[in-house]
């Protein structure tokens, strides 16, 4: 990324699939720009004040991160020009495919000069992935990083525990209380999912709160921010909690709900087991399921498997940790 300091004008944009992971992004670039004198970032993303980011925008900028939709209604007040952009960098890609930004992304290359070079990164490589290279870049690069390298978690254990679908609140509750881990991530599949699961565990007296895309930011920024400092044990999920959020020293990630794909499952235990310290990661598996903890053990991931019986259900003293 070549940037003209005495140029004030936007040269490069990136865009992120989520408000979190955009503000992530712009305080990484600020710790690089102490090495080199005058870079301004702004960050555009939904969920917070539009007037104050036009009235940044005003006093130009050199690097713009943000959120499709809210880039995209900043380039409809005309609040913002592209004219001068040299580099638009697509980050985390597949994710901004799942949240339905393709179309909200092609608009905003339109107003993007034609001679830039594109930088997409995506965990993931689908053929709307490949559809969306064909339309946005040209004499593309394909760079992937080796499947062994994705899939070697030394520092996590990884447990496995059988259970029915009616069994499976009672058997995360005596897991939970066995266990002696201080802060929690539990994915869930929906955002209903979420919302029941921490309701219930709020009843049975943990410290958990939600987090999924139907919160409010205000919200979600509280959330994450309590869960973070310690303050909530629990923090219950949907994949939003697996990519882009700036989350330290999770002790535990538990998949309440199996993800979709390999993929997934490798971003979500990927928030445990982190700066070299050792981390673990629980997945509930119905009956059903056991296939799918196949494909994962051919993917070598290696798994401890326990019944779903084994777990106390006492409410009283907790039992020692399994681990």
């Amino acid at each position: 990324m070549n940037l003209h300091v005495n140029e004030m004008n936007i040269q490069s944009l990136i865009l992120c699939p989520t408000r979190e992971l955009a503000e992530q992004v712009s305080s990484e670039l600020r710790k690089l720009a102490r090495y080199r004198h005058n870079v301004k970032i702004v960050t555009l993303c939904g969920g917070t004040r539009f007037v104050p980011q036009c009235i940044s925008l005003e006093h130009g900028a050199h690097i713009v991160v943000g959120t499709p939709g809210r880039v995209l209604q900043h380039l409809g007040e005309k609040t913002i020009r592209f004219d001068k952009i040299k580099t638009v960098v697509l980050d985390e890609a597949d994710r901004m495919l799942d949240m339905g930004f393709f179309e909200d992304i092609e608009k905003i290359f339109g107003f993007i000069p034609t001679h830039h070079q594109t930088l997409l990164f995506s965990a993931t490589f689908p053929k709307e992935i490949e559809q969306m290279c064909e339309r946005v870049q040209k004499d593309a690069l394909h760079v992937s990083i080796d499947e062994d390298t994705q899939t070697d978690t030394p520092s996590i254990t990884q447990l496995c525990i059988l259970v029915e679908e009616s069994h499976k609140e009672e058997a995360l509750r005596g897991f939970l209380l066995e266990s002696e881990a201080k802060s929690v991530i539990i994915f869930c599949k929906t955002k209903v999912g979420v919302s029941e699961l921490q309701a219930y565990l709020y009843d049975e007296g943990f410290d958990a709160l939600s987090l999924h895309g139907d919160l409010e930011q205000i919200d979600r920024d509280e959330h994450l921010l309590l869960f973070a400092n310690g303050s909530a044990q629990i923090l219950v999920a949907t994949d939003l909690a697996s990519r882009g959020l700036d989350i330290k020293e999770v002790e535990m990630v538990i998949n309440y709900d199996l993800p979709q794909t390999i993929e997934i499952y490798t971003h979500r235990i990927g928030r445990t087991g982190r700066m070299g310290k050792e981390g673990v990661a629980v997945s509930f598996v119905m009956p059903f399921q056991k296939e799918f903890v196949g494909e994962l053990e051919r993917a070598n991931f290696t798994f401890t498997c326990k019944d779903a019986s084994e777990l106390s259900p006492s409410k009283t003293k907790p039992s020692p940790s399994l681990f």
